[in-house]
């Protein structure tokens, strides 16, 4: 099988930096790991806190930390460093080879949705960020790597999009309707139709900083050489 991943990042209307952050990392016994944090309000102050997570959560998976307890020390530093004043929303979406599960860690007010040929499952309970409750906690989800899976999570400002400018948000069902209709090799598509249809919302000024992160599992060739291959653009 392969893992593929898309992102699609942009920053609030009018703001050079953007406050969220994602990235990826290779996990030390197998897989890979996709990462993506918001940081409280906008900004620079909000992309140096989304930034330190992201890269302390990088850090701590490559070291070899489970995502439950990346998530929780994570959490801790950001808590002790900011004074428990500062919040950043946090998850961590990982094709454990080593289990060959993919294991979600959710600190997010966004939802969590995988979708496979036999199931649909939409994560979104009520869930607490990092860095500002002493006794905070991850919610955790591990189901079985299976071909054809996809998994999709944003940030607030997907969420959260045309509400200042036609007071109600996205419709989930619209961007249910967009996963549906694509496959596991889709996922830079599928990213980029997600944030299209947040900025059509915002006519095309967005009203918060958005990430979309999209990891799918496919089928793979046995007989083509095993390449890893990574494709990024960044606007300036």
């Amino acid at each position: 099988m392969e893992v593929k991943i898309g992102m699609a990042k942009t920053s609030k209307y009018a703001t050079e930096v953007c406050g969220d952050t994602c990235d990826i990392v290779e996990r030390p016994h197998g897989g890979i790991s996709a990462i993506i944090a918001d940081g409280q309000g906008n900004g620079l102050a909000a992309h140096h806190t989304s930034s330190w997570v992201v890269n302390k959560a990088t850090q701590l998976i490559s070291d070899g930390a489970r995502d439950g307890a990346v998530a929780r020390a994570v959490h801790d530093y950001l808590y002790a460093m900011k004074d428990k004043k500062v919040s950043c929303t946090l998850t961590v979406v990982s094709a454990d080879l080593d289990t060959e599960t993919a294991v979600i860690s959710r600190n997010s007010n966004c939802p969590v949705i995988i979708k496979t040929p036999e199931y649909e499952s939409v994560y979104d309970e009520n869930v607490e960020p990092i860095g500002v409750n002493r006794h905070m906690k991850p919610l955790m989800y591990e189901v079985p790597l299976t071909a054809g899976m996809l998994i999709v999570s944003y940030t607030d400002g997907i969420a959260h999009a045309g509400k200042k400018r036609m007071g109600h948000p996205a419709d989930f069902a619209k961007i249910m309707d967009i996963i549906r209709r694509n496959e596991a090799d889709d996922v830079a598509f599928i990213a980029k139709s997600i944030m299209d249809y947040a900025l059509e919302l915002d006519a095309d000024k967005a009203s918060d900083d958005m990430t979309v992160l999209v990891m799918g599992i496919t089928d793979g060739s046995p007989s083509s050489p095993k390449i890893e291959q990574l494709e990024v653009t960044y606007p300036y």
